[in-house]
């Protein structure tokens, strides 16, 4: 399947302008225009063992095989891990490497061996650049330190401090204006990826798992 996501050639991924921890909120707010509005800062409203009871359940389910290096059930602890250490909603991080990868059928041209959930350094034009991990928490990580470049505008370098952890996202120094982008609604259109409807989808699929899991917007 020809992936119509992926990221702008001067800058990848978007996020949220409040700074790490700086906001004790769920990600959600009140809807503009009736589509909720979710923040890439906070924490995460689902677990673990949520997001993968409505994976498994929901319907109709991909086709093919789930094909990454570890098991969904620890997949997703780890997004919820990594997640919560930078201020960043894991959970929908992993909703967003669902879209990415195609329900973790890597389908598109980066290929499960990368570790790669989100298309990191991939371009529409030369997808096969996308870069490679070691193993999958590395790739989360890098996901997560990706994502926080684009909402925390006091995230001015990738080190620790203000990162948790030591930097493992290539491409962090090349995100610019850090901050830029505050919603998980605003990634498309050349934010995070190039498809326009890239950010409703994430916000669409993640509103999908929190009905599942009985939560409102």
């Amino acid at each position: 399947m020809r992936r119509l996501f992926r990221f702008c050639a001067l800058s990848i991924a978007a996020g949220v302008l409040s700074a790490c921890g700086s906001s004790p909120t769920g990600p959600s707010t009140p809807p503009v225009g009736g589509t909720p509005t979710v923040g890439v800062m906070g924490s995460s409203r689902l677990g673990s063992a949520q997001l993968v009871a409505w994976f498994n359940r929901r319907q109709p389910q991909p086709s093919g095989t789930y094909n990454a290096t570890v098991p969904l059930e620890t997949l997703a602890a780890i997004f919820i891990e990594e997640g919560a250490m930078e201020g960043v909603t894991g959970d929908v991080a992993f909703v967003q490497s669902i879209i990415e990868t195609g329900w973790f059928r890597f389908s598109g041209a980066v290929p499960p061996s990368k570790n790669n959930f989100a298309g990191i350094g991939a371009i529409d034009s030369s997808p096969g650049d996308a870069a490679s991990f070691p193993d999958a928490r590395t790739g989360v990580r890098a996901q997560i330190q990706h994502l926080r470049a684009y909402a925390d505008a006091s995230a001015i370098s990738c080190t620790v401090p203000p990162l948790r952890n030591p930097c493992v996202d290539p491409r962090f120094t090349l995100v610019s204006p850090k901050g830029r982008a505050p919603l998980w609604n605003q990634f498309g259109g050349g934010i995070w990826a190039s498809a326009p409807t890239y950010g409703a989808d994430i916000v669409a699929r993640y509103q999908e798992a929190l009905a599942f899991n009985g939560l409102g917007s």
